[in-house]
């Protein structure tokens, strides 16, 4: 696999070259950049220049994750509100336009893939759920194209965006050069088999999201399950660091079976312990204890 991070560590805060320097000192190979405009604002020429010299000047790849929400200010108690597949068709254009503002940073940041999410939290799967679905992955198939990027639809906790149904949304509509990534938080939650699925997205898995939680019903947070938590990195002590349910070994016998230039991102909730030397130290453990499993398994 290809070690990388995403941005959304650093969310509340605007993204500059000292966040890249200490997500580099990581070890990773490739960089998510989580578009949201009081974070990466993707529409701020400065920033754009900012961060492609930092990539030029750097052997780290990046990548890019649309927007979830227009809204120019963090809040913690704030909910992603761009859906593609809303049922009122001004809120789907509404997205469309946000995330194609965001694909153009390619013209700027060699990005070569853009991870979109399909529906909100508790979307239900319908008809008309997937011919808008077919809508907006073609438009925006078509929009990143020419720019050199490579759409990734993700699954979700919802009824539109899990792995059998993003697979039919890519077979009916011939999506052929569409790739999926497998967040394999999100499978746990959802009480998928990590294993069958694993399979199941075999031949689209272009990409994997890794973090922690402790499924569905153990979360101790009420009502946020989805916790972004660290993967076990081998060095937990008691009371040190929240880590979920996962079964890490498991995960990383099945990546061992993936292509070698898989990229692996870690996608950790921001705290208020996520300075950039705190992410650099965990980033490194979770990798190397990624590696010795890894390496076992060749």
């Amino acid at each position: 696999m290809l070690p990388g991070i995403s941005t959304q560590i650093f969310y509340p805060h605007r993204l500059t070259a000292a966040h890249l320097d200490a997500l580099a000192q990581a070890g990773v190979s490739v960089i998510e950049l989580f578009a949201a405009r009081f974070h990466f604002d993707y529409t701020d020429r400065q920033q754009l220049r900012e961060i492609a010299a930092w990539f030029r000047a750097n052997e780290v790849r990046p990548a890019l994750h649309a927007p979830l929400t227009a809204d120019p200010q963090f809040s913690r108690h704030a909910y992603p509100t761009l859906n593609l597949v809303a049922n009122e068709k001004p809120r789907r254009i509404e997205a469309m336009e946000e995330i194609k503002r965001a694909l153009e940073v390619a013209e700027t940041i060699p990005v070569a893939t853009c991870v979109v999410h399909l529906g909100l939290d508790g979307d239900l799967w319908s008809d008309h759920a997937l011919e808008h679905a077919l809508t907006a992955v073609e438009h925006l198939k078509a929009f990143a194209g020419p720019l050199g990027v490579r759409l990734l639809l993700e699954n979700l906790r919802n009824g539109i965006a899990t792995p059998s149904h993003l697979l039919d949304i890519l077979r009916i509509g011939h999506f052929d050069s569409t790739g999926v990534c497998f967040d394999v938080g999100h499978a746990h939650l959802t009480g998928h088999l990590l294993a069958a699925t694993f399979e199941e997205l075999r031949p689209r898995l272009a990409e994997l999201h890794l973090h922690d939680n402790h499924g569905a019903t153990g979360s101790p947070h009420p009502g946020k399950p989805d916790e972004h938590l660290w993967p076990a990195s081998g060095t937990e002590r008691p009371g040190t660091l929240a880590t979920g349910t996962i079964a890490w070994p498991e995960i990383y016998a099945l990546i061992a079976t993936l292509p070698p230039e898989t990229p692996a991102i870690l996608e950790i909730a921001s705290t208020e312990a996520s300075s950039p030397g705190f992410a650099a130290r965990l980033g490194r453990e979770v990798f190397s204890h990624a590696s010795r499993y890894l390496s076992t398994e060749h």
